[in-house]
């Protein structure tokens, strides 16, 4: 693979002529694939042009063993148990504290219900900003280093929560390890896209879909006791505890890149090093301009959330109810404390609620979600459409505003303390339903932007669960808790009926013209990043004497373009 073997004894000017040609006709080929394919498809190697371009660093053939596809189950399986883990550590964290709030609010001399619910709170807004770094810094880096160094930050600044000595102190490190720890909600499921193929990913996915759950519901049961019987500092010691294991038990198991096009350019690196060609490269190394992939990866969710009805509808529905979760779990202590006279400890079993209406959706929606899906693609002919996956929203919708009202009038009037559970495992059912619909429809509506669509939705939600709860408890106090729910379940009908009909019914023409104007502007953007790239080669070309690309190399081709080179 050395320069000599690939192209023999041609002069530099007719061997440069050649890359040129060869890597021009790469990345129209490639370009033209990747747009039929989409972003979200696992990317491949281009292998297939290999004649085309000569230096083209591929895989060792379809059963490659450094391909993150091939490798053996029993790593794969490794990788999807820790990846579950992570993601499962962070949700823990976001809801620990709240039954802490109490015991740390009188040491700091906190008062104001807003600000002891913005220590809580404030570690969702860390969600909201993380993912719209993480995922451009792993396509550069990679998953691991990424995922590794956001767990270490996430371990010190857990830590740094259990040596606060003031408020001001714990707002800010709550915030600094929500964003650390929304690497893992932000990169799992690319991960594990990463190794399993679309038949094998379902289970892989039901392992990793139990973290974001069962964190949250399983905090409280535990800090509660804690807080009873030792201290509120001890509720982020055995924070500190599980996050420094979680990293300790990731640094061994979770070693092995998996992102395809970070493998493929290492090994590029290493051969131009072993072999002193340094025409060698990837298809990512010649098709991506760092600077504009950068601008379009992290500007693409605002222009999703701003521009594209069906992302902001269906965003906005996602974002209403996490933020009404959030508001049950920070008013779950106050209720069952005050109003039922529950310890500390008890009343943190009271998450048990939404849990169980978590599990019950699962059995319920995912098989009822599926069944219906397959019988309206029959209907049609066999031809699936994405608003398929939106009828259960509706079924949804009704089970989170009656959960509501359920769980608001039971407590309003002191019922026995299992009715406002099972309000609230109405509720938990229903977000079920909304998050499985959502979700899937927003990868469905146009695979080529379903990750940024899943960002755009993240951030939205994230930023209601942060501020939702800041006004919950001045809410509760005016109104009551009958009231205060009845006028958040009145929120929630209309939303959970009229959003999905309203998209049901048109979604397919408003998809179809938001899409079409958003990669209008991405083509607009990509075109004048080309003309830029070759009115600076052309400079470069003039200033070394108008012999087009004679005497320059590889090297200095790369500079030009801002090729990404790993």
């Amino acid at each position: 693979m050395s320069e000599k073997d690939i192209y023999g004894n041609l002069p530099e000017a007719e061997l440069n002529r050649r890359r040129e040609s060869a890597r021009e006709e790469l990345v129209s080929l490639y370009s033209v694939r990747t747009r039929e394919e989409g972003e979200f498809d696992a990317p491949d190697d281009a292998s297939e042009f290999r004649d085309i371009d000569p230096e083209l660093v591929t895989w060792e053939g379809p059963d490659d063993p450094a391909n993150p596809r091939n490798f053996e189950k029993g790593k794969k399986w490794k990788i999807t148990m820790i990846v579950s883990l992570y993601t499962f550590v962070s949700p823990f964290a976001s809801s620990i504290v709240a039954p802490a709030v109490p015991a740390y609010a009188r040491e700091f001399g906190i008062t104001n219900p807003t600000v002891m619910s913005l220590t809580v709170s404030i570690f969702l807004l860390g969600y909201a900003i993380g993912p719209l770094f993480f995922a451009p810094l792993s396509e550069m880096y990679g998953r691991v280093p990424v995922m590794q160094t956001s767990m270490f930050f996430f371990f010190v600044f857990a830590l740094a929560s259990a040596v606060s000595q003031t408020t001001g102190q714990m707002i800010a490190f709550r915030l600094i390890a929500g964003i650390a720890g929304s690497a893992p909600l932000a990169l799992g499921a690319g991960v594990l896209a990463d190794i399993w193929n679309s038949k094998e990913l379902a289970g892989a996915m039901a392992l990793f879909s139990l973290g974001p759950l069962a964190g949250p519901v399983l905090a409280p049961v535990i800090s509660g006791f804690i807080v009873e019987n030792v201290s509120w500092r001890w509720v982020f010691w055995v924070l500190t505890i599980v996050c420094g294991l979680t990293g300790i038990a990731g640094l061994f198991l979770f070693r092995d890149e998996t992102y395809a096009v970070v493998i493929l350019n290492r090994k590029a690196a290493r051969m131009r090093k072993e072999t002193g060609n340094n025409g060698l490269h990837t298809v990512f190394e010649v098709s991506r301009d760092v600077a504009t992939m950068w601008r379009l990866a992290l500007t693409r969710p605002f222009k999703l959330l701003c521009f594209h009805p069906v992302v902001f509808l269906l965003g906005l529905y996602m974002a209403f109810t996490y933020g009404f979760l959030y508001l049950l779990f920070v008013t779950f202590p106050t209720l069952f404390r005050t109003v039922y006279g529950m310890s500390v400890g008890i009343s943190g079993l009271m998450y048990i609620g939404p849990g169980v209406g978590y599990a019950l959706g699962l059995l319920v929606f995912t098989p009822l979600m599926q069944k219906i899906f397959l019988r309206l693609t029959a209907a049609n002919n066999g031809v699936s459409q994405p608003e398929y996956r939106l009828p259960p929203l509706l079924l949804g919708g009704l089970l989170i505003s009656s959960g509501l009202f359920w769980y608001g009038w039971s407590a309003e009037y002191a019922l026995h303390w299992i009715m406002p559970l099972i309000g609230a495992a109405m509720f938990g059912m229903g977000l079920i339903s909304v998050f499985g619909s959502c979700q899937s429809y927003l990868i469905d509506m146009n695979p080529r932007y379903a990750a940024s669509a899943i960002s755009a939705a993240t951030v939205f939600r994230s930023l209601f669960g942060f501020a939702f709860p800041l006004f919950g408890a001045q809410m509760y106090d005016k109104l009551g808790y009958g009231w205060g729910n009845s006028l958040v379940g009145f929120l929630a009908l209309p939303i959970g009926i009229i959003f999905p009909a309203l998209i049901f019914r048109y979604g397919k023409n408003i998809r179809a013209k938001a899409d079409a104007r958003l990669e209008k502007n991405e083509s607009g953007i990509l075109a004048k990043a080309d003309e830029k790239a070759k009115a600076k080669l052309e400079s470069r070309r003039m200033s070394a004497g108008g012999n087009n690309s004679d005497g320059m190399d590889n090297v200095e081709l790369k500079e030009v373009r801002g090729d990404n080179a790993v």
